[in-house]
């Protein structure tokens, strides 16, 4: 979840608190995919009350298996954001009891129980099969496996859940030797679902996507969760971006990956993270003809170490963009100076 950033706004840097005065003076329309016409009501009420929402399998996205993933584990990742829009769609815009973590994030009963509910599901059928998760850690398959790792977070977006904004995202990766094969991006409310394979398009409910060329930065809209998100030397490798693209915008946590691969926005620049906030997002972007990389410009990657979490050894800033070109750009304003 992304969800850390509490730096109270008097001790941020004039920059951030520039583009904290521009959002409350910016509106950002966001243009979902196209959907049937038998379907625009269903969307419509998703804006009514959680206890009427239902995270049945809504559509079908099929079993897209490639060389690298066996067909079998797609239909794991699909049934493991089922089960987790089960028990959070429950919890939405309901009164919850919100705790704070070690690095005062927010976490609730939907967060853990969701996420008890998908390791579940995986000890089940794959036992030598890895996991971490945001809120248990990790757990070594059967006999100390981690050929391959379930990544998850039931809820990307805390802070969106518990104050009503469906824009917060279950993701679902499966890592083969540390390299994400296998995304899933489910947003159980608005009921869409963005799925990647390796080797394969990416789809949105099921339909083929791909991200829109944007060719110039100056010519970008641009996301991040929250200006909160970048500290020291990272505050001033963003603000260089910032002041480059078009629109910079904020506050759609994964989502924002999710319309940056149906072509909606150009670039997303992110910091602060942990492999379960980006993991699933990799394969989704790079499907649809996206670019993802880490601000050296490096693939992401992670072997699953306990003690690389524990060291904060892991890649926690991210470039991604609809095209090489835009992508190019945006790593040479974040370049270190």
């Amino acid at each position: 979840s992304r969800s850390r950033h509490t730096t109270p706004r008097a001790s941020l840097g004039l920059g951030s608190r520039l583009a904290l005065s521009a959002m409350s003076h910016t509106a950002a329309r966001i243009a979902p995919a196209p959907v049937a016409a038998s379907r625009r009501g269903t969307i419509r009420s998703a804006f009514r009350r959680a206890d009427r929402f239902s995270a049945a399998p809504r559509f079908p996205c099929g079993v897209m298996a490639s060389a690298s993933v066996p067909p079998e584990y797609v239909s794991l990742a699909n049934d493991l954001v089922d089960a987790a829009g089960e028990i959070t769609t429950k919890y939405f815009r309901t009164k919850l009891e919100i705790d704070d973590k070690n690095d005062a994030s927010p976490v609730t009963i939907a967060d853990k129980n969701a996420e008890a509910a998908m390791r579940a599901l995986v000890r089940d059928r794959f036992p030598t099969h890895a996991i971490f998760g945001e809120e248990h850690g990790i757990e070594l398959g059967a006999d100390g496996e981690q050929e391959w790792t379930w990544v998850f977070d039931p809820i990307d977006g805390t802070k969106s859940f518990i104050t009503g904004k469906p824009l917060w995202g279950t993701l679902v990766a499966l890592l083969h030797d540390g390299k994400p094969v296998l995304g899933i991006l489910d947003q159980p409310v608005l009921r869409e679902r963005w799925q990647g394979v390796d080797g394969e398009p990416s789809t949105l409910n099921g339909e083929t996507i791909k991200t829109r060329r944007c060719g110039e930065l100056k010519n970008a809209y641009m996301y991040a969760t929250t200006p909160l998100m970048f500290e020291g030397e990272n505050e001033a490798r963003y603000l260089r971006v910032a002041e480059k693209v078009k629109v910079p915008m904020y506050g759609c946590d994964c989502y924002a990956y999710g319309l940056l691969a149906a072509g909606h926005c150009d670039v997303v620049v992110e910091a602060d993270l942990k492999p379960y906030d980006y993991m699933a997002l990799v394969p989704i972007v790079l499907g649809a003809g996206g670019t993802f990389t880490d601000w050296n410009g490096d693939e992401l990657r992670w072997q699953g170490s306990v003690d690389a979490i524990a060291k904060g050894e892991f890649q926690g800033e991210v470039c991604v963009a609809g095209d090489e070109e835009t992508h190019a750009e945006a790593l040479a304003a974040l370049k270190r100076r």
